[in-house]
């Protein structure tokens, strides 16, 4: 599926009647990568919760390929090619990886199951073993391989490294790297490791108290290393 371009225009959403976040407005193109940066609290997760319809929405337009999705429910979301995986990866603990995986088939061919191996070939390895049985990384790699079944054009990540280990972040972003590098797929990237954000995005947005304080070019972020403790107060090297 072709990527699809993703705009945000003054959109404020929360919980119930608390606004988390703000007249957010920004847009990504077909195939572009996007890291929403911030420190804890900011309204990042409150921001990919609501593009996925999993918040209270006080104002703002959705629009994907032009259209306005905004008043869709979650699954309609889902069936225009929003992918979504949380940080909390939901995984079902007491099912098998492969049993995991055809719950995200929903209808489509069990062909595309080697499909999901090709991309993790760990979760091969691992297609009888329950849930609870993965470690951190393999339940992260689950959690992706599921929603890719959906075949997303815009794929949004809630920081997909929380509590990894190196070679098994290095693993996954680079796996990101290969699915944009396609033209299959637009990310949108919430991501506490700010250098391995900054070197995969081609474009940043920075939230502070549920707004955005700074947009622009990774590579303006990576250079100025006293912009980055003033907007994130995370160092980079």
């Amino acid at each position: 599926m072709r990527a699809a371009p993703l705009d945000i225009r003054n959109l404020s959403a929360g919980y119930g009647p608390t606004r988390i976040i703000e007249q957010v407005s920004f847009e990504i193109g077909a195939g572009e990568r996007l890291a929403v940066l911030g420190r804890n609290g900011m309204g990042k997760t409150t921001l990919l919760a609501t593009l996925m319809g999993l918040t209270t929405r006080h104002a703002g337009e959705i629009r994907l390929n032009g259209e306005d999705i905004a008043g869709c429910r979650t699954s309609a979301r889902a069936g225009r090619g929003l992918g979504y995986v949380p940080q909390t990866r939901d995984i079902f603990a007491s099912l098998t990886v492969e049993e995991n995986l055809r719950a995200g088939l929903k209808g489509q061919p069990q062909s595309m199951l080697e499909e999901a191996y090709e991309i993790f070939p760990r979760l091969r390895e691992r297609r009888g073993n329950f849930g609870r049985q993965l470690s951190g990384g393999e339940q992260q790699m689950l959690s992706m391989a599921r929603t890719l079944l959906g075949k997303p054009s815009i794929l949004l990540l809630d920081e997909p490294l929380e509590g990894l280990a190196p070679v098994i972040c290095d693993e996954l972003m680079e796996l990101l790297a290969r699915l944009v590098a396609k033209g299959e797929m637009t990310i949108v990237l919430v991501e506490q490791q700010v250098e391995r954000a900054l070197e995969f995005a081609s474009k940043v947005i920075v939230l502070e108290r549920g707004r955005i304080s700074w947009s622009g070019n990774p590579r303006t972020l990576m250079q100025d290393q006293a912009l980055v403790d003033r907007l994130i107060g995370v160092g980079i090297h």
